[in-house]
């Protein structure tokens, strides 16, 4: 690792500190370098806060503030160059007279794509793209499938027994992961901005979908209900987390529950995944049962599955669990008597 990439590590490791707080914003880190020592750093703390720029130059010393026009400044996203919640950050650059600006990647959104880079050499500010640019992009992923591909990143989940069922005869609930497991799950939760279940689920379960075994944000909680069979009473529909209920009957808005009503003239994904784009969820966690996630494996619309088995359990007569198609594993993790099988989505 070379001393660019050094710089850009701590870039990266700063950035993922706003993991599951900054979204839909990404995460970004920056440092600022005099003479190979850093003299400022930052990163993007919370949604609709400073973004990584400003706060590592706000964070260099009062003694050190004279030596910003002459110092490096690393950032892991391509610097905004236009107004958002905050002011755009080219300026401030601009404005603090840096001299040289190393960036590990292109901002995807079509407000900057591009064009921070230009303005700062425009400014003559010397400026060297694409340190470590793949793992730059794979840290915001779910970021750059939203403005790449116009959908939300999709995140398949699910528990099974060894003989891969994934609940008892009649739809049943189980218990199949461990507590470790479940800290983890809600970890997942807390680092996606959707989650979504189907109807079964919701009736047998009466799942509340919160991220109660971590910190962080909820998801926004969406499920399906055609018929509105679902009772009032449901956790999911307690009013503590915004809800999206899909349904063939209203469309309505109450409190935190919204109700969005089917159109039969196209796909439910399709439609699915229009109204999460508007609501700019960037990344989606289906947890829902095998109907609704063999729905997205059959449509080949989805990015990464983890599968979550319990080797000492099988389960006579049960629910078929999802028979995944297309699936790269890409790691397995045992912990305890459960294994999980993270996968990727082949090309």
């Amino acid at each position: 690792m070379n001393i660019h990439e050094q710089y850009m590590q701590r870039c990266l490791d700063l950035a993922i500190k706003g993991n599951g707080v900054v979204a839909p914003n990404p995460m970004v880190g920056a440092v600022l370098v005099f003479e190979q020592k850093i003299i400022g750093e930052g990163y993007h703390e919370f949604f609709g806060g400073p973004h990584a720029e400003v706060n590592c130059i706000e964070n260099v010393l009062p003694e050190n503030k004279r030596l910003i026009e002459k110092s490096t400044l690393y950032v892991s996203l391509e610097p905004c160059s236009h107004f958002g919640k905050t002011p755009p950050c080219v300026d401030l650059i601009i404005e603090k007279k840096i001299p040289k600006v190393i960036i590990a990647c292109k901002d995807p959104f079509e407000k900057v794509d591009g064009s921070g880079i230009e303005k700062l050499k425009s400014a003559g500010i010397e400026v060297v793209f694409g340190i470590m640019e793949n793992e730059a992009v794979k840290l915001n992923k779910t970021f750059f499938c939203f403005h790449q591909k116009k959908r939300p990143f999709i995140f398949l989940k699910w528990a099974q027994s060894q003989n891969k069922k994934i609940a008892l005869q009649g739809h049943l609930p189980v218990k199949i992961s461990n507590e470790t497991v479940d800290k983890l799950v809600h970890k997942w939760r807390s680092e996606n901005m959707g989650i979504l279940v189907g109807t079964q689920t919701v009736l047998s379960d009466n799942p509340s979908l919160t991220n109660r075994f971590w910190s962080g944000k909820n998801p926004v909680r969406i499920f399906i209900d055609k018929e509105l069979k679902v009772s009032s009473t449901a956790k999911i529909l307690d009013q503590s987390v915004k809800t999206i209920i899909f349904n063939n009957q209203i469309e309505k808005i109450d409190g935190l529950n919204h109700y969005v009503k089917l159109d039969g003239s196209i796909s439910f994904i399709n439609q699915l995944l229009n109204v999460l784009c508007i609501e700019k969820i960037h990344s989606l966690m289906v947890e829902g049962g095998t109907l609704l996630l063999q729905s997205f494996i059959d449509a080949n619309c989805w990015d990464e599955a983890s599968v979550i088995t319990n080797l000492n359990m099988n389960i006579d007569n049960g629910v078929d669990a999802p028979e995944l198609k297309n699936g790269m594993l890409h790691r397995t993790t045992i912990y305890q008597t459960n294994q999980i099988e993270d996968y990727l989505m082949k090309k």
